[in-house]
C-alpha cells in the first residue's frame, strides 16, 4: 500500500499574517460562521499523509483565534519576506522529514491534493520540492499574467514557470495545440532542503517573473509536479471572499439537515 510507505512525520504549515496591501485580516474573515483560517486548517487536517498540522504566524490575533478551534500555534518573528520562510521558522523547530507549505487563503483545499504532492517526495529521493498543476479548461487563463504557468519534462520534474503563456504555439503550426498547465501554489519540502531555501542565491529569473520556486530551478534543484484536479480558488480580495461565500452557500443549500441531499 502507499499509505505505508509515507515517512511517519510529515509537518503541515500554514502560514498566516494580518498584513495583506489588498485585504488586510483576510484569514480572519469568516466564511458561513467560521473564519477563513478554520476552514484551512480543518480541510488540510483530513489529509491522510499528515502527522499534524500547526498555524505559523506572528500576530497575536490570528495566534488567538487559531486556538480558539483547536489549531497548534507557532509563532513566528515578524520580519520575513515570504510565507516560505515563516514556514522554514516554523519548520526548525519540529523533527518531520516532508513539510508541506500549505496556503492560508485556500478555504476550499482539497485534502487529497495535499496527498498528492506527498507521494513523490517518499518514492523518488532525488526530488527535494513537489508542487501541483492542473490542465487549463478556460482559455482566458493562458493570457493572464496572474495564472503561472508550468511546462514540464518527460519525468514531470519542472522546466520552468512563468506568467507568459507557455508553451508557445505558434499560428499556423499544423500540429495540435499543446495542453496549458497552470501553477497550483502547494508546496512539498525536504525538510533540510527547505532550512535552506532563503540562502540560495536570487537569480534573474526569480526577479523578472517575480516567482520564488524559480529559485530552485536556477540553482539547479529538481520540482517535481503533479497533475491534479483541484483547481485553486485563493482569497486575494474581498471580491475574492464574497465569491467563496457564494460557493459554500451553494454546497450548504444542496444539504439537508439530516444530511441527505435535496432531490433536484
Amino acid at each position: 500500500m502507499l499509505s505505508s510507505r509515507v515517512p511517519r512525520k510529515i509537518l503541515g504549515v500554514i502560514p498566516a499574517r494580518f498584513g495583506s496591501s489588498r485585504f488586510p485580516g483576510k484569514v480572519l474573515a469568516r466564511i458561513a460562521s467560521k473564519t477563513m483560517l478554520q476552514h484551512v486548517y480543518e480541510r488540510a487536517s483530513q489529509a491522510k499523509y499528515l502527522t499534524s498540522t500547526i498555524i505559523a504566524t506572528d500576530d497575536e490575533r490570528i495566534a488567538a483565534a487559531a486556538r480558539s478551534f483547536g489549531a497548534r500555534v507557532r509563532m513566528t518573528r515578524p520580519d520575513h519576506l515570504s510565507g516560505t520562510d515563516r514556514v522554514a521558522e516554523a519548520a526548525s523547530a519540529e523533527d518531520a522529514r516532508l513539510v508541506v507549505n500549505i496556503q492560508g487563503d485556500e478555504p476550499l483545499i482539497d485534502p487529497a491534493a495535499i496527498d498528492a504532492a506527498i507521494l513523490p517526495l517518499e518514492h523518488d529521493p532525488k526530488a527535494v520540492m513537489s508542487t501541483l498543476a492542473k490542465r487549463i479548461e478556460d482559455p482566458r487563463e493562458i493570457c493572464d499574467p496572474n495564472v503561472v504557468k508550468v511546462v514540464r519534462d518527460r519525468a514531470s520534474d519542472a522546466i520552468y514557470f512563468s506568467r507568459l503563456p507557455i508553451p508557445y504555439h505558434r499560428e499556423g503550426d499544423a500540429g495540435a495545440a499543446p495542453d496549458h498547465f497552470k501553477h497550483i501554489g502547494l508546496y512539498v519540502y525536504r525538510r533540510d532542503f527547505l532550512l535552506g531555501y532563503s540562502t540560495l542565491p536570487v537569480g534573474p529569473l526569480e526577479r523578472a517573473e517575480r516567482l520564488e520556486q524559480l529559485r530552485a530551478l536556477e540553482n539547479g534543484f529538481r520540482i517535481r509536479v503533479v497533475e491534479t484536479e483541484y483547481d485553486s480558488l485563493g482569497v486575494d480580495t474581498p471580491e475574492d471572499l464574497d465569491r467563496v461565500a457564494r460557493l459554500f452557500e451553494a454546497a450548504a443549500a444542496h444539504v439537508r439537515p439530516d444530511g441527505g441531499s435535496k432531490a433536484c
